[in-house]
Formats: structure tokens, sequence, C-alpha cells
């Protein structure tokens, strides 16, 4: 007869008659060692198939089913007591209270849970009697779930085991489920295993509110700090009271017809200084740019700390000129200061003004961060940074671009500021005031939509090369193919209103997908492009570049002569370019293979004179961006 022991630190299983005493494993000739149960042999891998987990929970059991023990009431009340005033977080009173309740209550395991509203689910913790740590996740509208039905229902529940946490090896033991609430309002629930739990129910209920009073007391102090007005580090305001005084100077500006200036401080190479020199030189170097910052603005001024290297002083009835000029002389003093083993302190700065700017507050402070962030771009000169301010740069150019997506998306992508309509609505409120500034400004669109897929960068530009190398070749008058050339730059504008995820998916898209995707030749024409009457002659080729010949194109399935010329045209141009281009789920196709492509859907897909037409040039063009 033979008796299983699993020694579950060693991870060694010892076969042992009966009627010998304990043997160490170390020095018993046939103790078999297992680093990987399923590869164990003979005797050892059946009893380890058979009873391996049956083995564990016997483990765990053989302590837990022990006779009812007499409570000391006044003992765990204090020890309760000293729990709860010592400890300065929720896991570390979890963990106190599991350690509390398996010595003095001899239960089989703890388990915390706490809703997250915003992921609509309860965080689930749970620690066995043998210190083992589980998490979880249980989804607030699993309404079949026991946890979630304790916590709508805001009283407890009684189970004969805990099959319903799901968790593999733990104990199987009677268990009971209380909600914890918070003025009324249900914010988690505390699970014990316990043999004992019908007679302890009101004391696990008087622990549960102990716990939603310091769960609710923990958010009171952090909600506390989030309010704190000012930033420890520097002394000046903190970024949240910044915004409530820069919202309240915008409100007595608009008041008043007055102006209020931002003026933004980015110190440079601040990672860099953290890590050659450690965070404490960096924090030198901030505290310093602080106080030269506040030592030189006015008392009705208002300087805080925007972000971790970043500065900003709200300016009260000062205008962009007037703003630039303060802006200057901090930018020269700064630079002035020199910090040991780090040398002369540098800083970006952008400014931005109400009204003139902007008369929203978050679009002003992006504003003075894209502002910032081609002062950066600029680098220093005699050193120091080229002061740069909403009103001294174009809209469209590469550098103003690129900060500008730059900023939405480090830190204001949660606000509802999209740089795609950012675009559209700049370019409809343009005043094309030439030729050359309508090139100009397409073609910065055109390559903005491009660079929302990195594997069409270049696209847009090309495709216009082609068509217009397409259009001489069958003489078109030069009027013509200048329209057909912006056309080609912006025949997927529509592709602004796509989601990225349909966008940048590397698999085929389905069905819903591409009724999305074929959105993109309307919302280009009518978003885009109607709204503008200088660009109207473009529509036809936008809206119709993906017709085909044959009648089964989109949006309108136009056939045959039907569809524009211009747009026969791109289309030729836009597909030549698709099929040499790398994909993420192909190489680029050889000019070659490419045109035998075309020749098959010529007559089908495309204009077959067209089509011809571009072979004999195709050779020519190469691929280069």
């Amino acid at each position: 007869m033979f008796r299983l022991y699993v020694r579950v630190v060693e991870k060694v299983i010892v076969v042992q008659n009966t009627d010998m005493k304990t043997v160490n494993s170390d020095s018993m000739l046939n103790t078999t060692r297992v680093s990987n149960p399923i590869k164990s042999v003979g005797i050892i891998a059946k009893i380890n198939a058979l009873n391996g987990k049956s083995a564990i929970a016997k483990v765990n059991s053989s302590y837990t089913e022990k006779p009812s023990q007499a409570i000391n009431y006044p003992e765990l009340i204090k020890s309760l007591n000293e729990i709860m005033s010592k400890n300065t977080s929720v896991h570390d009173l979890f963990l106190a209270c599991h350690q509390l309740f398996t010595h003095k209550l001899n239960t089989t395991f703890t388990s915390l849970g706490i809703i997250n509203k915003q992921s609509n689910c309860i965080n689930i913790k749970l620690a066995d009697k043998i210190g083992s740590i589980f998490s979880s996740r249980v989804f607030l509208n699993e309404d079949n779930n026991e946890i979630v039905k304790t916590v709508n229902s805001k009283t407890f529940s009684t189970h004969n085991d805990n099959s319903f946490l799901k968790i593999p090896y733990l104990a199987q033991a009677p268990s009971v489920i209380i909600p914890i609430s918070s003025f009324g309002d249900s914010i988690g629930v505390l699970i014990i295993g316990d043999y004992q739990f019908e007679s302890r129910t009101d004391l696990y209920g008087m622990i549960a509110n102990y716990f939603g009073l310091f769960i609710n007391n923990f958010e009171l102090k952090d909600q506390a700090s989030q309010n704190a007005y000012t930033d420890n580090l520097t002394g000046l305001y903190s970024h949240r009271h910044f915004q409530e005084v820069l919202a309240k100077e915008i409100k007595d500006a608009e008041a008043s017809n007055s102006q209020v200036a931002v003026i933004l401080f980015d110190v440079n190479n601040i990672s860099k200084i953290n890590k050659e020199f450690g965070h404490a030189k960096g924090d030198e170097v901030i505290k310093t740019v602080a106080e030269k910052i506040s030592s030189n603005i006015k008392k009705q001024d208002t300087a805080g700390r925007y972000g971790g290297d970043e500065i900003a002083v709200i300016l009260p009835n000062m205008g962009t000129e007037e703003a630039k000029y303060l802006a200057e002389y901090l930018n020269y003093t700064i630079s002035c200061c020199t910090i040991d083993n780090v040398g002369p302190v540098r800083v970006s700065v952008g400014v931005a003004a109400y009204p003139e700017a902007s008369t929203d507050q978050e679009k002003l402070l992006i504003l003075a961060e894209q502002a910032m962030c081609i002062s950066k771009s600029k680098g220093c000169t005699n050193g120091m940074s080229t002061v740069v301010s909403s009103q001294d740069y174009d809209f469209w150019d590469d550098t103003a671009l690129n900060s500008f997506a730059s900023v939405l998306t480090k830190r204001h992508a949660s606000l509802g500021i999209n740089f795609e309509e950012e675009l559209v609505n700049k370019f409809q409120n343009e005043e094309i005031n030439s030729q050359n500034h309508l090139l100009e400004v397409v073609t910065s669109l055109a390559s903005a939509i491009d660079a929302k897929d990195t594997y069409t960068k270049g696209h847009s530009s090309s495709v216009s090369r082609y068509a217009v190398a397409l259009a001489r070749a069958i003489n078109l008058p030069e009027k013509e193919i200048n329209r057909i050339m912006l056309g080609g730059l912006l025949h997927d504008v529509g592709k602004i209103g796509i989601p990225e995820s349909v966008l940048k998916k590397t698999a085929g898209l389905n069905d819903e997908e591409w009724k999305i995707m074929k959105q993109h030749p309307t919302i280009g024409a009518e978003k885009v492009l109607q709204p503008n009457p200088l660009l109207h002659d473009l529509i036809p080729i936008v809206k119709y570049h993906h017709e085909q010949w044959n009648g089964k194109g989109y949006p309108e399935g136009l056939k045959g002569e039907e569809i524009p010329l211009a747009a026969r045209i791109v289309a030729v141009a836009d597909t030549y370019h698709a099929l040499i281009s790398d994909r993420p789920y192909r190489k680029g196709m050889s000019v070659e293979k490419a045109c035998e492509i075309l020749k098959m859907g010529a007559g089908i897909q495309w204009d077959a004179d067209l089509v011809r037409q571009f072979i004999q040039i195709a050779p020519s063009l190469g691929t280069m961006i």
C-alpha cells in the first residue's frame, strides 16, 4: 500500500510504504524529482496523472477542515483596529486582513474585488492559505455570475463551494460573498472561504463596512491630491490649478473684450540629463527654470508646471507681440543659468494668445505647444532657442503640420480635437491667392493623409506624377493636365474620414469594413472639396476614380465613357502605383508584372486605350517617389 506525499515548495513527489518512517527526499534513492510531471514514467506518472490535482487539494484541505475554535472577539477587534490604522494602501490592508483571517479564523482564502467603472468590471485579488496570489476580472454585465449578483443585490450570499471564482487548484470550501458599499453605492465585494461562515456573517459584514470606509477615504485623499494648488518641486501652481486660472482669465477677457496670452517653456534634453546625471539633477534644472520665470513676471501673471519638463505662464491683458517680447527676455534670463556638470540651461518657447490664435482654451494651449515644438525644431542660435508664436508659421509647412500632429498624439488625443478634422477645416477656410499657393496647400494635405498609413507614404504624389505623364501622352491641354495633377494629389483625400483600424488593417477587410472603405471617394468629394468653390472641378476625379469600365465600380456604378476622362486616367495611375508598392501582405511587383495585370483588366476595369498608352510610358516613369 502506498501513500502519496506532495511537497509543494520543493516540487518533489515521494512514494513511501506506510510502515516506513518519513524519509528525507534528498537521501532516498527511489525519490523521483519531477521538473515536468507530464514526462514522468512508471508508477509516479500514473499517480501524478490520476491524482495530481486532487493531491494539491488534499494538501490545502488537510489544514482547512479543522474543528471549530472559539474566537477571542476583543483580541480580534484589537487586531483589526491596528490593521486599519497602520496600513496605507488597499492592497496592504487586504493582505493584512487575509493573514488575520487565516490565523485567527482558520479561513481557506480571502478575496477582494473592487469595481472599475471605466472598464465596467470587478478587479479581483485572491490570497489562499499557502500564500499564493491570484488575479481575475469579472465584467458587470455577466448577470449570472454570483459575484455580480451580490453587487447588484447589495446583500451577502453563501455558497457550498468556490467554483464560481474559476481559479484552478484552489481548494474547494464553503464561501460567503459580502458586498462592500460606500454611501449606498456598491464599490466591490469581500469573499471569504470559511467552513464556519454561517456563524460569522455579521463579523464579515462589519469588516466589509470597514473596507468600504477605508477605500472611500483613499479616494477622497486622491481627489485632494489632484486638487492641490501647488506643485511640490517648483512651488508653482499645479497643472490642474493652472487650467482653472486660465479658464477664468479667458472668461474675464471675453467679458471685457481684452486679450490673454500663454507662454510655454520646454526644458531641452531633460531626458538625457536624467539619464546621464540622475533625476535629482534634472529636478534641479526644472526648479531653476521655474525660479527664473516666477521672479521675472508680474504679480497678476500666473506661472504653473504644465508637464514634467514644461512651465507655462498666463499673461492677462497681453497680446501676441507683447507676450513674445516678455518670452524673449525670459528666454535670455534662463539661458544665463548654468547647472554644475550639466552646463547652460536651454528651453524651447511657444506663444499663443486669446482671441487672436483661438477662442477655445484647449485649442489655444495646443497652438502654444505647436509653436513650442517648432521652436525646438529650429535649434539654438547664440545659446538660445527662437521664440515662436502661433502667428509666425504657415499651417501647411511640413514642420508645422508634424508638430501639430505630434502635440495631438502626445497629449490631447482624448480631448475630441481630431487632427484630420483640423486639416479639413483649415483647408476649407484657406484663402488661396495663387496657383502656387493652391499647389502648396494641396500637396501638404495629401502628405498628411498619406501619413495615416506608413505603407502608402508618397502614394498621392506618385499617382499625381503618373497621371500627369499619361495625360501628356494623350496630348491633353495644359490646363487639363494641371487639373489632373491636383486631382491625383487629392484622389484619396476622403480617407481622412476612414478609421485607422480599417485603413491600416493588414488582413483582408470584411464586408462591413469594405463598406466603410468604399465611402472614401464620396467623403472626399462632398466633405472636403464641395465647400470650397475653387476645388469644384476636382470633384469628378476624386469621386469617380474607383468606377470601372464594366460598371462594377463605386460609388455610382458608372460604366464606359460615363466615367470622366480625368477620373479614368487617375484610376490607371492609382492602380499601377498600388501594384508596384510594398504592402503589409506582399512585396511590390515589377513594372512588367504590373503592366501585365493592367493588360488583363483593360476594357473590363480600366479604359483599354488609356492602359495601352500607359504601358508604353510605364518603364520610363521609374518607381522613385
